[in-house]
C-alpha cells in the first residue's frame, strides 16, 4: 500500500497542467477492447511468428493517410523507410520516427495513420524507418540503423537544429539510446526529442511493472522480459545503449515525454524524466489519465490521442 500511495504522489507531482482529469468514454471502451482482443491474444509463450502475423493482420486495417499526404518508400543508408510529407510540412524541418513493437515487431506501415498526423502538426517531414528486428538482428542492430539514417539526413543537407528524434515504446527507448550514442561519438545532436510511453529500462526495475500489470490495457507483463531477452541476446540489460535509464544523460536536447497513468512502463518515464532533470536537461513530462500504452496510435478514435499529437506538434515547432 505504501508503494501505491508513493506512486500516486509522484504522478500528481509530475503531471503537466492543462491535461484532462479523466478519460473519455471512447478511451474507456478502447481499454476494454484492447484487453480482450490484443492483451489476451498475445499471452505467455506466444511465438514471435504469431505476434508478427497478428500485427500484420492489424496493419491491413490501419487507415490510409490524409489525401494530401505524400508517402515515399526510400532506403536511406540502406535502411528501408517511409518519407512522409503533408501540405503543411516545412521541407527543412525533419522528424526521425522510430516505431514500437518490443524490438521484435512493427513497421512504418503500421504507423501510417500516426506519422502523417505528426508531420502535419509539427509542420515537418517525417522519416519513419524500418530498423532491423530481433531475434534475427539483436542489439545493437537497431541503434546502428538509426545512427546510419540520422547521419544520412545530415549528410544530405538536413540541419541538426531542425531535426527531432521521436519514438514510442521500444522506439522511445531507442530514441534516447540514439541520443546517447550520437553524443558519445561527438556528433551534432538533434534539436529535440519526443518519447511516447518509452521503454527505457530493460532490467524491469520499475515498480509500475508490477503495480500496473492489471490496469495495463495492452502490454503483457509475462511477455515483456522474454522480448527483452530476444533483443539483448546476452547483453547486460543495464547497458545505456539498450536501457538509456542507466546512462549519463547530460547534454541531451529538450525532451517531451507522454505516458498513460495506468501503464506498466509508467516508471520508465517518471525515472527518465527525473534523471534528465538531475542532468540539467529540459524535460516536459505529461501523464495522461487512464490512457493505454502508446494511445496516439488510435487518433481516429480518441480525442486524447488527437490532443496529445497537437501538443507534440507545438513542442516540435517551438524547438526545431
Amino acid at each position: 500500500m505504501r508503494q501505491i500511495i508513493e506512486q500516486i504522489r509522484v504522478c500528481r507531482k509530475h503531471s503537466s497542467a492543462g491535461l484532462a482529469t479523466r478519460a473519455s468514454l471512447s478511451a474507456e471502451l478502447l481499454r476494454i477492447g484492447l484487453r480482450w482482443f490484443v492483451k489476451r491474444r498475445i499471452g505467455p509463450g506466444t511465438d514471435i511468428a504469431e505476434v508478427r502475423r497478428w500485427i500484420e493482420l492489424i496493419q491491413r486495417y490501419v487507415p490510409a493517410p490524409s489525401s494530401r499526404t505524400e508517402t515515399l518508400s526510400i532506403k536511406p543508408a540502406g535502411v528501408s523507410a517511409h518519407w512522409i510529407t503533408t501540405a503543411a510540412s516545412d521541407k527543412d524541418r525533419h522528424v526521425l520516427y522510430l516505431h514500437g513493437g518490443a524490438y521484435i515487431a512493427g513497421s512504418p506501415l503500421l504507423y501510417r495513420d500516426v506519422t502523417w498526423r505528426i508531420a502535419k502538426r509539427a509542420r515537418a517531414r517525417v522519416l519513419c524507418i524500418d530498423y532491423r528486428l530481433a531475434p534475427e538482428f539483436p542489439f545493437p542492430a537497431a541503434i546502428d540503423d538509426v545512427i546510419k539514417v540520422y547521419r544520412w539526413l545530415v549528410d544530405n543537407g538536413a540541419n541538426p537544429r531542425r531535426i527531432a528524434i521521436m519514438g514510442d515504446s521500444a522506439g522511445g527507448g531507442l530514441a534516447f539510446a540514439t541520443l546517447l550514442k550520437l553524443r558519445d561519438d561527438g556528433a551534432s545532436l538533434p534539436a529535440a526529442a519526443v518519447a511516447l510511453s518509452p521503454w527505457t529500462d530493460l532490467a524491469f526495475t520499475g515498480m509500475s511493472m508490477k503495480l500496473n500489470a492489471e490496469t495495463e490495457a495492452l502490454m503483457n507483463s509475462e511477455e515483456a522480459p522474454r522480448f527483452a531477452d530476444y533483443y539483448l541476446a546476452g547483453a547486460d540489460p543495464r547497458t545505456p545503449y539498450a536501457s538509456p535509464l542507466y546512462g549519463d544523460l547530460s547534454g541531451l536536447p529538450p525532451t517531451l515525454i507522454q505516458v498513460g497513468s495506468d501503464e506498466m512502463l509508467l516508471d520508465d518515464s517518471l525515472r527518465m524524466a527525473d534523471k534528465l532533470r538531475v542532468a540539467k536537461c529540459e524535460v516536459d513530462l505529461e501523464i495522461w489519465p487512464r490512457m493505454p500504452h502508446a494511445w496516439h496510435f488510435f487518433a481516429r478514435l480518441l480525442p486524447e490521442a488527437r490532443r496529445a499529437i497537437e501538443r507534440i506538434g507545438i513542442f516540435l515547432r517551438a524547438h526545431t
